[in-house]
């Protein structure tokens, strides 16, 4: 035996046992509580139609995270400008994407609109109006391809706010993925067994505020739709002994002294009375400005308001340093752990819908995978006997590498933690397919060479030689192929493209690396001059 062909059993073996080593964890009849620390713990992840679970499509209110923006916009250009002594009311947006400014002195006008041209060059000037005031009211647009950058970029967080609260949830191998056209993002959670909770969890928007209480408003008037300037009526909730929740009104201050942004961590505790409540901690900005508004606003009360709701409303009793509150409100366990996920994965950029609902069973799921497995076993009883009594000895080496090649997909699936699909049930019948043809078109070069009257060995080399361009040529295109539809498919057709492109790599590597160590080991124990029957 030459070096060379040691070295390839080595390495065969070491691939065999590697790809039995992954594919183990994943066999359920397989007693693994001795091999256990010899074992790697990945196992292969089955999807939403195999496993069941739930498949929901929301949309991303576009429109409702613009006008957002744009009050923060106006926020800024009155900030900036009052910087140059340039004397702008409070903006407002108005209807169909509009943000309405009011300039007080006209002869301020370049100062302002040099601002603009410098600062906010993405804002068309869509109409300007004199007074004769004196006064000059500006109408603001956004640019088209301002509207398509931040469409774009709101869908983007909003599919990484949604990705981060559900890997927090625990969902194995969870399919997300937006519809930039319309605005959507597909969700698919397989083998979920909460699916409200989830639902929950993904669609709160969780957008955290602390707000001053107006404690002086009269509350009668509030109630009628009567508030002060700058301030706004809300409700705070609250617990009852029975469990369930209560509301009250209360009138805090239309203006955000702190944001949610800042959060950096959120964590379930537990207070004296073993009642849950949520810690939450602040990066550096955070806590200076908690510092800073706490202790300009000792023996006042601040508000804790999530989603336009306030949960609590403490009075503050001195300045709090350190970058540290918490949000207390009668929680349950799940409800604090839950509001905690959406703290830290962050709010989402835009209000989400759930559009559409639906629920598969594991019951479905397991029929998929009996017939999907019943389908590959009569295929390949069939292919193996085929191959035995049309080739002989090359068809003992063909079933060989064939069974090989399945099982180091089973194995390339749990080691790169791939979710296997219907349609990738699909994927490995036709890789096993594949797999054959590959053998075939060696054997029938062998064939070629043995007429033309070369040896054994000779003929090997000089078939194996030839028929590698070609089945390399066609499977490099079968590859490319399955990237793009990896690329740009959904859950399913993801699958089917991972396990026809593992398939693809293994049936390369068996049928013309393990399958010529085979005929080499077969011919090195024969004469040079020996036939060869093919």
């Amino acid at each position: 035996m030459n070096g060379s062909l040691r070295w390839r059993i080595i390495l065969t073996l070491v691939v065999l046992l590697l790809g039995t080593a992954y594919l183990l964890p994943s066999l359920p009849s397989v007693d693994k509580t001795a091999l256990s620390r010899f074992l790697p713990e990945d196992k292969i992840n089955l999807g939403l139609d195999l496993k069941g679970g739930i498949h929901l499509t929301l949309g991303v209110d576009v429109k409702k995270a613009l006008d957002n923006t744009l009050a923060r916009i106006g926020d800024d250009l009155r900030a900036v400008a009052r910087d140059e002594e340039i004397m702008v009311l409070k903006p407002k947006v108005i209807g169909g994407d509009k943000l309405e400014a009011v300039l007080l002195r006209k002869e301020q006008q370049k100062g302002l609109e040099k601002i603009l041209d410098k600062q906010f060059n993405y804002m068309n000037v869509e109409s300007k109006v004199v007074n004769p005031d004196g006064k000059v009211k500006y109408i603001f647009t956004p640019s088209s391809e301002y509207k398509k950058f931040f469409a774009k970029q709101t869908l983007d967080q909003a599919v990484k706010t949604i990705r981060n609260r559900i890997d927090q949830f625990g969902v194995a191998e969870p399919d997300i993925r937006k519809q930039q056209s319309s605005n959507r993002i597909q969700v698919q959670l397989p083998g979920l067994s909460d699916p409200e909770r989830a639902i929950k969890i993904i669609g709160k928007t969780a957008h955290l505020e602390f707000k001053m209480v107006d404690d002086g408003a009269d509350m009668k008037k509030a109630k009628k739709g009567i508030v002060p300037p700058g301030r706004e009526l809300t409700v705070i909730r609250h617990r009852l002994a029975d469990g369930s929740y209560a509301e009250r009104p209360i009138v805090v201050k239309r203006d955000a002294v702190l944001t949610g942004e800042y959060i950096t961590d959120a964590q379930t505790r537990f207070d004296q009375f073993n009642q849950a409540y949520v810690s939450m901690s602040f990066n550096a900005r955070g806590a200076k400005i908690f510092e800073r508004i706490t202790g300009e606003n000792i023996k006042k009360r601040m508000a804790i308001v999530l989603d336009g709701k306030v949960y609590s409303a403490p009075v503050i009793q001195d300045r709090i340093s350190g970058g540290d509150a918490s949000i207390t409100g009668g929680f349950s366990t799940e409800e604090a752990h839950d509001l905690a996920i959406v703290l830290r994965a962050g709010s989402l950029p835009a209000p989400v819908k759930i559009l559409e609902q639906r629920t598969v069973g594991p019951s479905l799921g397991q029929e998929s995978i009996d017939k999907g497995v019943t389908a590959a076993m009569v295929g390949s009883v069939i292919i193996l006997a085929f191959m035995l009594v049309y080739y002989g000895f090359a068809g003992v080496v063909a079933d060989f590498v064939l069974v090989l090649n399945v099982v180091l997909i089973l194995a390339g699936l749990a080691c790169f933690g791939a979710t296997l699909t219907l349609p990738g049930i699909a994927g490995i019948i036709l890789t096993i397919g594949m797999a054959v043809d590959a053998n075939v078109i060696i054997f029938e070069r062998i064939r070629e060479e043995i007429r033309r009257g070369l040896t054994a060995r000779a003929a090997v080399e000089e078939g194996y030689s030839r028929a590698t361009l070609t089945i390399l040529d066609a499977n490099i295109t079968t590859v490319i192929a399955a990237i793009i539809l990896y690329q740009f498919g959904t859950g399913p057709v993801r699958g089917f493209a991972v396990t026809l492109t593992l398939g693809i790599l293994t049936s390369m590597f068996t049928a013309i690396f393990v399958s010529r160590i085979l005929f080499d080991l077969y011919t090195s124990k024969r004469a040079a001059d020996a036939p060869l029957s093919i």
